[in-house]
């Protein structure tokens, strides 16, 4: 970590810190935020957690979940906390355009920055860094941060899970993104009491009865699938969110299934947003959809997982991202 030894000194003295993540959170911003919180409360740090949007319900198990500061409707509060900050944390994003107007106001404080990140290309923005494009996800390097902090104490069983919960949902489930490194390092969680059947249960077998349904909905009728270039796409229009009541994290993972099919390599999830239109790309082995993402759709990402958006409505950019595919796998990988 860059300046680690300056940033550990600074911290053997109680700060007023706030821990940030990106808009839309998943399993990975909410776990790494909430374990972080909870390891520098137990150091007695004052420590406020904020994110641009509202996560997903079946993450609000957490505790201290309840106490997040949703910056879209606690503007003021939050540039508050901002302004007599110590130190924020930047946890699961690169650049601070991430988190949108939140992001704008950090750059304008002069707070310093400590960035933990597993995203390529990280922006220069912080004073302290932890950036590793090879790890499964920012809990694990949230992991490696706070033993290396702390080495002595044993690790608390509720952060613990609270890592385990972003390494479990950035891998999906230990299919992506796994070395030798992370199963050492689930190991370690286990071994400090984690509960990882529980975990599984909490994140995954905890949906409402809406969400099968969607799901059921997006397989039978959503579905398209482009077999001479290995492809999968399944789109949802507005209408779709208006009848489904969809709310931020109910699509969550529905771009995987895509994946289980054995012929198809590259997966895309596209959803037609109020404003936007949002793509969530995937793919399996050397098929390399971070750069799709960046060079067309102002996104990025990693190699088998990213994400970008579009403003040309629905139809014209499922037709833009077809073309994009045909001619970038009309020979298609083995």
């Amino acid at each position: 970590m860059k300046n680690f030894k300056k940033l550990q000194t600074f911290l053997e003295t109680p700060r007023d810190i706030l821990i940030t993540s990106h808009r839309n959170p998943d399993g990975d911003a909410v776990g790494s935020s909430l374990a972080l919180m909870h390891f520098l409360k137990s150091k007695f740090h004052t420590v406020y957690v904020s994110l641009p949007s509202d996560y997903p319900d079946n993450f609000a198990w957490m505790e201290g979940s309840e106490d997040i500061l949703i910056y879209d409707s606690k503007v003021k509060r939050v540039n508050k906390i901002i302004d007599n900050a110590d130190l924020i944390f930047a946890l699961d994003y690169n650049g601070l355009d991430r988190i949108d107007k939140m992001g704008e106001y950090i750059a304008k404080s002069g707070v310093p920055v400590a960035m933990i990140d597993h995203h390529l290309d990280p922006k220069d923005f912080s004073e302290y860094t932890l950036s590793d494009p090879t790890a499964s996800s920012t809990c694990e390097l949230i992991y490696d941060f706070i033993k290396k902090l702390d080495k002595t104490s044993p690790l608390d069983a509720k952060v613990g899970e609270y890592i385990y919960t972003g390494i479990l949902t950035d891998t999906g489930s230990f299919r992506h993104a796994i070395s030798a490194k992370l199963f050492r390092t689930a190991a370690k969680l286990i071994e400090s009491g984690v509960d990882a059947a529980k975990v599984q249960m909490l994140v995954f077998n905890s949906l409402p009865e809406k969400n099968l349904r969607l799901l059921g909905y997006c397989l039978n009728k959503r579905m398209e699938i482009l077999p001479d270039i290995k492809v999968g796409i399944i789109t949802l229009t507005k209408k779709d969110y208006e009848d489904f009541d969809i709310q931020r994290g109910d699509t969550e993972g529905i771009v995987n299934y895509l994946l289980m099919l054995k012929n198809v390599k590259v997966a895309a999830f596209v959803t037609e947003q109020p404003k936007i239109v949002k793509l969530s790309l995937r793919s399996k082995g050397d098929y390399a959809v971070n750069e799709i993402a960046s060079e067309h759709f102002k996104g990025g990402g990693h190699k088998n997982a990213a994400g970008g958006a579009s403003f040309s409505g629905l139809k014209s950019t499922v037709n833009k991202l077809k073309k994009i595919l045909t001619e970038k796998y009309s020979t298609p990988l083995n």
